[in-house]
């Protein structure tokens, strides 16, 4: 089964969106969840990995239910106001997710904009996901040891009985001097929300295998 960001998700009666994130547990390296889209302003919902399966197109993802259960997932979209300084949003029943701050204007009391002013409070946007649980997108990066930039996460290889992930597939360079690499999972150090970090220095990566990903793409052999 080929899970590719930004592919079309279809629900059993009709069209549900498309694949935007995953969803992962980090103790035990396993997809969780896939975080679906349907169009570019809908409501992103949260669907349990064991409601996807490969659908009958080359890369195409299927979902064991219809458009109107689709649409009574639990969303994943959410917004707050924090103030400067706090250490960020806090959910009592759920992890945050990705998440990106929104600087907001001030304006003077005649409405003009006043260059260099902050308001005190800032809008968040942020991804909700399950307690214990991390979100990774398209563009979260791969660090080595030191915190030094390697690259992008482009994908997962998941094994075959179950939601494991066995490989992660780096993307290191851009467009034509982009190379994939398959990194084994044991040499990931540490995943966190929109992070990986792995042990291998540059020289090691680049004696691994390559991986050719079209576009942003997970992988569950199956």
């Amino acid at each position: 089964m080929l899970l590719e960001l930004g592919t079309r998700v279809r629900a059993s009666d009709g069209d549900a969106g498309e694949l935007e994130d995953v969803v992962i547990d980090p103790v035990e390296r396993k997809v969780t969840h896939l975080v679906v889209r349907p169009g570019k302003h809908g409501q992103a919902r949260l669907v349990a990995i064991e409601g996807a399966y490969a659908g009958p197109g080359k890369g195409e993802v299927a979902l064991r239910c219809t458009r109107a259960e689709f649409g009574e997932l639990p969303s994943v979209d959410q917004f707050a106001y924090v103030r400067l300084g706090e250490a960020g949003v806090t959910d009592p029943d759920w992890d945050v997710g990705v998440n990106d701050v929104l600087a907001l204007p001030s304006y003077d009391s005649t409405g003009m904009f006043e260059p260099g002013l902050l308001d005190q409070n800032i809008g968040v946007a942020y991804d909700r996901v399950p307690k214990g649980e991390v979100e990774l997108r398209r563009s979260s990066p791969v660090l080595s040891r030191d915190g030094r930039y390697i690259g992008k996460v482009g994908g997962f290889i998941l094994d075959d009985d179950d939601e494991h992930v066995t490989t992660f597939v780096l993307s290191k360079g851009h467009l034509w001097r982009r190379r994939d690499v398959n990194v084994p999972i044991g040499a990931v150090e540490d995943v966190q929300t929109d992070r990986v970090t792995i042990s291998l220095s540059e020289g090691e990566i680049d004696a691994l295998p390559a991986q050719r990903v079209r576009g942003w793409a997970f992988f569950w052999r199956s």
